[in-house]
């Protein structure tokens, strides 16, 4: 995309934007001859496809099967190196790849010396015990576009979400007046629910939705509870994000406690795939396309 289409970008309206997300994420990105880019290994994957997303490749992140099975898109391309796990990064290699800057989040704060070894580091949180972590991913994104030189995708970037939820509340304003559970199951007796200082439950704010879930959550926005903690709203619908652990559907639908759900003895629930829950601007899009298009079909099936 030429710098003229970003400026375009910006300029956009509501359903044209929209249509940034509608293709294949492969990244809002300017051709104009820049300087040499910076080496980047990002620590985070809501940094990472952020940078992705303004054209920019960090040189490794961490955990590359994470990523293909929570993140899925924006795609990682094959040339990104993967410098091992989270909190035990591989030093050598992370020598070797030399970079000019380590992204790392607050979470990483223990291991920030040893990073400092190899690079200087730079904390960017988006998940805090404030909450608002929409809020913190749009800051993020202009802090990283003014790093990486990318101002002008960074605000097209901006835009085109905020365009993108305003269009998917028109879109699912029929369709909102019953209240949703959105889960992760860990086993198939327990799951994690996702309310407030949740990414998901800000994307439920803007696209106009109303949350089953209204009790307490922890730093990340989640609680874990066992399944008979979602028989709170007897009206509710459940959105389940994929991947399942191993062997948990067949392990719920010969569950007593299961079968009792509201949800499950009404037919009114939905498989999400894969989302990144802890995840930036990217993410809280792919969040709301995925879920409409679920309840949408969900309401043509009905």
């Amino acid at each position: 995309m030429t710098k003229t289409h970003i400026q375009t970008a910006i300029r956009m309206t509501r359903r044209g934007a929209l249509g940034l997300f509608a293709l294949p994420f492969t990244g809002i990105a300017s051709s104009t001859a820049e300087a040499k880019p910076l080496r980047i290994v990002c620590l985070d994957d809501g940094l990472a496809e952020t940078l992705l997303m303004l054209g920019v490749n960090p040189v490794a992140i961490a955990g590359r099967d994470v990523w293909e099975n929570w993140v899925v898109e924006p795609p990682l391309p094959p040339e990104i190196a993967d410098v091992g796990t989270l909190l035990e990064p591989n030093l050598e290699l992370l020598q070797q790849l030399a970079p000019d800057i380590i992204l790392a989040m607050p979470y990483l704060d223990g291991i920030k010396p040893l990073l400092e070894r190899v690079a200087p580091v730079t904390t960017i949180g988006l998940y805090t015990e404030a909450g608002q972590p929409y809020k913190r991913a749009v800051e993020a994104t202009r802090q990283l576009a003014g790093l990486v030189g990318k101002e002008r995708e960074g605000e097209a970037l901006i835009a085109a979400t905020d365009a993108c939820f305003s269009e998917i509340r028109q879109e699912l304003a029929p369709l909102s007046a019953r209240p949703i559970y959105v889960v992760s199951f860990m086993d198939p007796r327990n799951v994690r629910v996702y309310g407030k200082k949740s990414l998901f439950q800000e994307v439920f704010d803007r696209i106009g939705l109303r949350n089953a879930w209204t009790g307490e959550t922890n730093y990340w926005g989640f609680s874990t509870v066992g399944i008979d903690g979602l028989a709170t709203s007897s009206d509710a619908r459940l959105a389940y994000l994929e991947p399942l652990p191993e062997g948990a559907g067949g392990t719920l639908t010969e569950s007593p406690v299961w079968n009792a759900m509201p949800f499950v003895r009404n037919r009114s629930i939905m498989r999400l795939p894969a989302v990144l829950m802890f995840g930036a601007l990217p993410s809280a899009t792919r969040f709301a396309r995925v879920l409409a298009k679920a309840m949408t079909g969900e309401a043509a099936r009905d």
